[in-house]
Formats: structure tokens, C-alpha cells, sequence
């Protein structure tokens, strides 16, 4: 904390010269209430550690959401020259894709009126939450391997119009099911349409402000709007993906001759064998991520047409899905780079050709959840995100709390029980897992989302309060 420098009203840097094996700066977008709250982990080590890798260029970043995490911090960002650069599992994190999705319903919350509890019902029995869940479709292998290949057009039932609001439409070239082990496919093939446990869920919302109405209007978004947000990734497949390729590059390390200042950094080079394999599952596991999240809104739609009526299901708009754990072939400053993104959300300028037409003009959708208690945003990619953190912003409030510290706190049955009293419909199968995810346990989300606006990353475009919540 000491040797940190500001070199902007909400960035921060420990210079490379803090530490003779690192190659660049390691750059905070923070202020200083948020550093103080990650004074006490070792998120500003890890950073610091990413800013050793080889190939990295410009700076290790991190965004307020910041905390510790499995190599890189949660909240990290690293872009490293193609080709010998290296990829590194870490900084994607084990649910690969994990990500979030936008629905917005052709309803006011005062039309959803007295059916709140029912839809939230509805939703915890369509699309099944909780570590190890199976879905409704079990793929076979040539199913699995068009998923993984292909994505979310490989699902049945996808409106055309998911696919084009969908960053990169859902799909990753390169995506090999062949890098895919046998072990990562069976976990994964009953997986599809499932919710998971952790900070997963699905939340039923509304709009209750408005901030920017010509990105708002853009965006079909409108003052109390009944909307839904659904968070999930890869699921047991992206986890033993990512299993896989660190124990690969870990043995891998001495043949490249590559020195770490902490193992969960194993890396390779991006034009390696290790570390084409390693892109080619990786990439498949992010298409499996993104069928995922689809079947999981063909499923809300259907527990919004038993619920409303189909009418509504039918007019059930997707506004975007974006992931916050990839890495990609991207081009910044007139340079290709592999842009890692650990918990961290892209956010792409206006006139990107990355961003449907239909947005372009205004910028990327980018959303940020808050807690079950708490407000979500919208936000808008700004140019100062393509100008200081390859095009990305934060992907939540980010822990304050570890999960263990929120369980000593506060009892799920207590948890729900104060949600009840707020307003909150609450469905989660496990008392243990809901106290994990408590309020307290994360970061203030508007002073996130402020210090992104003050860095110039992103502007907020709607607040989304919670109505109901199923989690894992």
C-alpha cells in the first residue's frame, strides 16, 4: 500500500520498479475507502504478481470490485502480446464465462402487482439452482459437441434476436470440443439450463430510476419496468477445463523457461501447444457458458408464460449478456492482445463493430449486480474504458467479506426473514449458501459504480432494485 501512486483523481499504481520481476506497472481504479477495504487480503500482492507475466503489456489492472482470488485477483485485467505472450487459466478463473444476462418484461412492476411471488416460484422450479444440479435436457455427444462448438444457437428454441444482443453472438472462434477431456464432458453434459451455487442466481427486478433516458430508450428500458438478471457460467465442464490446462501448464513452466512469483500463475505461451490447447477448450467452455445462460432464459420464459400468459414470454426482450471471465483475441492501441478479463465485465465504446447495431451509436450494455439487498446497474462502455483498461469495467460490488465471515454473521433463515421484510421474495435450497451471499458480505455498489463514472470507464444508464431472487 505504501509504494501505491496516484496518477489520476481514482487511479492508483505501484510503479514496476517496485519490484524487480515486474515488467509493468499494476494499476487500481479505486478511492481511497475501497483500498482501505482491501488493505487486510492479498489482492494488491496478486496484482503485482500478474504484472510479471510474460509478454504483458501497458499495466496489471484491477477494477473496484477487487478482491483476492486464484492467481490474479478478482477484478483483474491483463492483456499480453500475441503471439509469445503467455495465457494464463488463472486469469480467466474456473468458471470460465461465468457472466450475466438481461431480460426486460413487457410490464410495469404495478401491472406484475400481486403475481411477484408466483414468478419467482415459478422461476426456482424451472431452472434448477444448487452445486451439481442437472437441467432438463441431457446432451448427447454430438449435442455437447455443437454446444460446445457453437453455442447458444446449438439450443433449441433461441430467439434469433438473443443471439445478435449476445457479446461475440455467443460464440468464440477457435472453440475445439476435442480439448475438451472426457472428465470436463461428463461433468458438463446434464448441466445445461442450470443455475449453480455461489453468487449465481436469478433476480427478479424493476427499474427504479432512469440516468441516462437516451441510452435507456436505446436499450428498452423504462421507469418500473419488471426486468430479470441471470448470473452463471460454465458450470462443472468450465471448472475441470480450467483444472486441466493449470496442471498442464504448471509442468509446462520449466520447458519455457518461465518463472513465477506464484504458481497459480502457470501460464504458457499463447502460441505454444499448451497454450493453443488451452484457448481451444477454453473457448469451447465459453460457448458452453453462453448455451447455458440461454436455456436458463428459454426457461424463464416459460415460467413467464405460466405465470403471465405467453403473450408476455413471447415479448420478453433480451437486452444483452456479457461475460466477466474470458480471455480474447482482441486489438487495443493498434496492437493484438490476448485481453484477460478475472471478474471484470467489457465495455466497449460507441462505434464498435463488436456491439449490435442497434446500440451502437450509445455504447455497450454493461450490467452490475449489486446483492440480493441492494440495487443493480446498467451501465454504458465510455471511451476512457478503451483508453485505460482494454475496454472493461467492473462485474459487481465485489466481496467484502469472505463466505466463512458472512456464515458468522448471520444464519440464512435470518437472512431470508429481514429479505421478507424488505420486499424481497427469496427461493434458495440451501440455508448455508444464502448467508454466504449476504449484503454485508459485498462492497457498497454505487460507490463501485461511482468510481468507475469518475474514472470515465462507464456511465450508469438505470438502477435495478430486487423483487425476488432465486439463488443457488
Amino acid at each position: 500500500m505504501s509504494d501505491l501512486r496516484r496518477v489520476g483523481e481514482v487511479v492508483w499504481e505501484l510503479p514496476a520498479s517496485t519490484r524487480p520481476d515486474m515488467r509493468v506497472p499494476a494499476r487500481v481504479i479505486a478511492d481511497e475507502q475501497i483500498l482501505d477495504a482491501i488493505r487486510g487480503d492479498l489482492s494488491l500482492d496478486q496484482l503485482a504478481n500478474v504484472a510479471t507475466l510474460p509478454g504483458i503489456v501497458d499495466a496489471a489492472i484491477a477494477m473496484p470490485d477487487i478482491h483476492q482470488g486464484y492467481g490474479f485477483p478478482v477484478g483483474g485485467i491483463a492483456a499480453t502480446l500475441l503471439p509469445d505472450g503467455v495465457v494464463s487459466p488463472g486469469g480467466v478463473g474456473y468458471d470460465i464465462n461465468c457472466g450475466v444476462r438481461l431480460l426486460a418484461l413487457p410490464l410495469s412492476e404495478a401491472e406484475l402487482g400481486g403475481r411477484r411471488e408466483a414468478l419467482v416460484h415459478e422461476i426456482s422450479r424451472s431452472v434448477p439452482a444448487g452445486a451439481g444440479k442437472r437441467g432438463a435436457l441431457d446432451l448427447g455427444d454430438a449435442e455437447l459437441d455443437a454446444v460446445l462448438r457453437d453455442g447458444p444457437v446449438a439450443v433449441p428454441g433461441t430467439p434469433p434476436g438473443d443471439i445478435e444482443r449476445t457479446e461475440s453472438h455467443g460464440r468464440l472462434d477457435g472453440a475445439d470440443p476435442a480439448a475438451v477431456s472426457e472428465r470436463a464432458r461428463r461433468r458438463g453434459h446434464a448441466q445445461l439450463g442450470t443455475m449453480g451455487s455461489g453468487n449465481h442466481f436469478v433476480e427478479l427486478q424493476m427499474v427504479d430510476a432512469v440516468l441516462d433516458e437516451a441510452a435507456a430508450r436505446v436499450f428498452a428500458l423504462a421507469q418500473g419496468q419488471v426486468t430479470i438478471l441471470i448470473h452463471s457460467g460454465s458450470r462443472g465442464l468450465g471448472h475441470q477445463v480450467c483444472t486441466d490446462h493449470v496442471r498442464a501448464m504448471d509442468v509446462a513452466l520449466s520447458r519455457y523457461r518461465i518463472v513465477l512469483p506464484d504458481r497459480q500463475l502457470a501460464c504458457a505461451p499463447l502460441s505454444s501447444p499448451e497454450g493453443r490447447q488451452y484457448l481451444a477448450a477454453m473457448c469451447a467452455a465459453a460457448n458452453f457458458a453462453w448455451a447455458n445462460r440461454q436455456e436458463i432464459a428459454n426457461r424463464v420464459r416459460v415460467a413467464i408464460a405460466h405465470v403471465l400468459g405467453k403473450e408476455a414470454a413471447d415479448r420478453t426482450r433480451q437486452v444483452y449478456d456479457v461475460a466477466h471471465n474470458v480471455a480474447k483475441t482482441e486489438c487495443h492501441h493498434g496492437r493484438d492482445v490476448c485481453v484477460h478479463r478475472k471478474g471484470a465485465t467489457r465495455a466497449f465504446a460507441a462505434g464498435s463493430t463488436e456491439i449490435p447495431k442497434e446500440y451502437r451509436d450509445v455504447g455497450q450494455p454493461v450490467f452490475v449486480p449489486g446483492s440480493m439487498g441492494t440495487a443493480s446497474f446498467v451501465l454504458v462502455g465510455r471511451p476512457g474504458a478503451m483508453e485505460l483498461s482494454f475496454g472493461t469495467v467492473c462485474h459487481g460490488a465485489g466481496r467484502r467479506l469472505s463466505r466463512t465471515a458472512a456464515r458468522k454473521r448471520i444464519g440464512g433463515h435470518e437472512l431470508r426473514r429481514q429479505l421478507g421484510e424488505q420486499g424481497i421474495v427469496v427461493r434458495s435450497p440451501s440455508a448455508k449458501g444464502l448467508a454466504e451471499e449476504a449484503p454485508f458480505a459485498y462492497k457498497d455498489v454505487d460507490r463501485v459504480v461511482g468510481v468507475v463514472e469518475r474514472a470515465g470507464l462507464a456511465t450508469r444508464v438505470a438502477r435495478l432494485t430486487p423483487l425476488g431472487v432465486v439463488k443457488g
